[in-house]
């Protein structure tokens, strides 16, 4: 697919872009991009390779820009990247995708997107933001989430696992590093070391990683509450254990005495006088209960039931 940058992305077919007065953004396959790239024109010396791209990255060439995307499924974050390679130069940007991600985000701009000054800036920023529509509201997803588990941990609630805690855990790691690589990648635009930007839309790259670090500064501060649910899971699980172990040790207390009772009179020496006695036996069942009684009173006034 072949687009020209005006007030919208117009799909154009593929001898239109040269001579074009305005920037292009072409969408091909790996296979289509082998085929036709000496076409484009662009000085690579860094071929990207789809096969080999495990992060969003920017690398210069002598004379165009070549790297790569990995956007995390938001619907899966624990899942794997969707992947795809792209070049540029002053003329425009080629997308190399075998995925169907990079379309996607294509039909989304076209969709919504109108341009008084259109730029393959400009586009680059939409592009840009588009791959973190929907972030601040899945970031907020994720703080509800964890207030619900505090909630659920305080109430001891069983349904709650540290399974779960690690998982959310693990989901916004992933996303602090996407953060990351797409700031890296927002400064290298920002640099313009070839000069195929115009310096005053150089703004654009400023606020997409204005942008990238707050939402970056809001992944580490879920991080950090992520540790205080967990410290709050193993503090109340140590509640529960010593609960147990309370009890345990109450039991084991009260049957001490019964057990030395129990094994004094099994005995069953020929001269016990408790043998014989006849009321030996009732006695020793008013002593047990005694026995059973005194100690729990004396742990519920020490407050240990």
């Amino acid at each position: 697919m072949f687009y020209l940058i005006n007030e919208t992305l117009t799909e154009i077919p593929q001898e239109q872009i040269k001579g074009a007065a305005a920037q292009y953004v072409a969408v091909l396959s790996s296979r289509e991009w082998a085929l036709m790239k000496d076409s484009f024109d662009m000085g690579i010396d860094i071929e990207p390779d789809i096969a080999a791209i495990h992060s969003t990255k920017a690398e210069v060439n002598f004379d165009s820009l070549t790297g790569a995307f990995s956007i995390p499924d938001r619907k899966r974050l624990s899942a794997g990247n969707k992947t795809f390679a792209f070049a540029l130069d002053e003329k425009g940007i080629v997308l190399i995708d075998d995925s169907g991600e990079a379309q996607k985000l294509i039909v989304e701009i076209r969709r919504t997107k109108k341009w008084r000054l259109p730029s393959l800036e400009r586009f680059l920023y939409d592009f840009l933001e588009q791959i973190i529509a929907h972030d601040r509201e899945l970031l907020e997803g994720y703080d509800r989430r964890l207030d619900d588990l505090e909630e659920r941990i305080v109430s001891d609630s069983d349904e709650v696992t540290a399974e779960q805690i690690n998982t959310i855990r693990g989901e916004i790691r992933n996303l602090r590093v996407h953060y990351e690589h797409l700031l890296d990648f927002s400064q290298e635009l920002e640099e313009n070391e070839n000069n195929f930007f115009k310096h005053d839309n150089l703004r654009y790259f400023r606020l997409f990683s204005n942008r990238i670090e707050r939402l970056r500064d809001s992944t580490i501060a879920i991080a950090d509450h992520t540790v205080q649910i967990r410290d709050v899971y193993n503090s109340h699980l140590e509640i529960k254990q010593n609960r147990i172990m309370t009890i345990l040790t109450v039991v084991t207390t009260i049957f001490m005495p019964l057990t030395l009772i129990a094994g004094w009179y099994g005995m069953n020496f020929r001269y016990m006088p408790e043998l014989d006695a006849i009321w030996g036996y009732p006695v020793i069942i008013f002593v047990s209960i005694l026995i059973v009684v005194g100690s729990l009173l004396f742990f519920k006034k020490k407050k240990w039931l």
